[in-house]
């Protein structure tokens, strides 16, 4: 029994076995942030290659606008405009438009929703506009997928990819902004960089998710809606009677 036990952990191809799940485990929980900032990473790489006598650049900016805060991933400062870019690291196949609360992901005969970035960003551009006291048609939505992600999705323009985002950048070309350097100073004087006012950001964030998620279907992404029978109140979709799912309620919810 004894030569059998050593002949296992000596086992080459089992302890590299060990110690890939060991490593999964401690990983699993950051994998979101990981791919997150290598899209971010890739983003950053390309942004340097514009000129810099002409635009300037921030990445990761957190911002407290009417007591509420908001990060973003780059601003980038020109006189043809402040671009406002999120990226966001997808992969599969999506379907929506720049309108929808969310998108939607395509696994086979499943779906998986994700939040909207051009919406969530639009929400970073009128908090800029707000900060800098500008006017909407001078800070520009723009929303990067480094991956591969399949895009099926109705948008103005706000999509790019990250080997295009120098070149959608410079087709503008109308110069709308005297003093670039004065925006620029502004947000990077007001960035919060307190790791306690960061965390409890992204944790309202992930409560917001959570509660909005709560009131979707999950089987078609429409809005769960309470609604009564012969046999009491229930929850339903509000896409009855193209989708059917329901649930009880609790009555300690009541």
């Amino acid at each position: 029994m004894l030569d059998i036990i050593y002949k296992t952990v000596t086992n080459p191809l089992i302890i590299i076995d060990i110690i890939l799940i060991i490593t999964y485990i401690i990983v699993a929980p950051y994998i979101k942030d990981i791919i997150g900032w290598f899209g971010e990473h890739w983003v950053k790489k390309e942004l340097k290659k514009l000129p810099k006598d002409k635009y300037k650049i921030i990445n990761d900016i957190m911002i407290s606008v009417d007591n509420k805060t908001y990060q973003i991933d780059h601003i980038v400062f020109s006189n043809y405009g402040i671009f406002v870019i999120e990226t966001k690291q997808y992969n599969g196949y999506f379907t929506g438009s720049k309108y929808d609360k969310k998108w939607v992901r395509h696994s086979g005969s499943k779906k998986y929703y994700y939040t909207n970035p051009i919406r969530q960003n639009y929400g970073h551009v009128k908090a800029i506009c707000e900060f800098l006291n500008l006017e909407e048609t001078k800070v520009f939505n723009i929303v990067c997928i480094p991956s591969r992600a399949k895009l099926n999705i109705e948008h103005d323009g706000e999509l790019t990819r990250n080997y295009n985002i120098a070149d959608k950048i410079y087709s503008f070309k109308d110069e709308i902004i005297d003093n670039p350097d004065m925006y620029y100073q502004k947000i990077k004087e007001s960035n919060i960089t307190s790791k306690k006012v960061r965390i409890e950001h992204n944790e309202n964030i992930k409560k917001n998710i959570k509660k909005f998620d709560e009131k979707m279907c999950p089987k078609c992404g429409g809005k769960l809606v309470e609604r009564s029978s012969d046999y009491g109140l229930f929850i339903g979709c509000s896409n009855y009677p193209k989708c059917k799912y329901t649930e009880k309620i609790n009555p300690n919810d009541l």
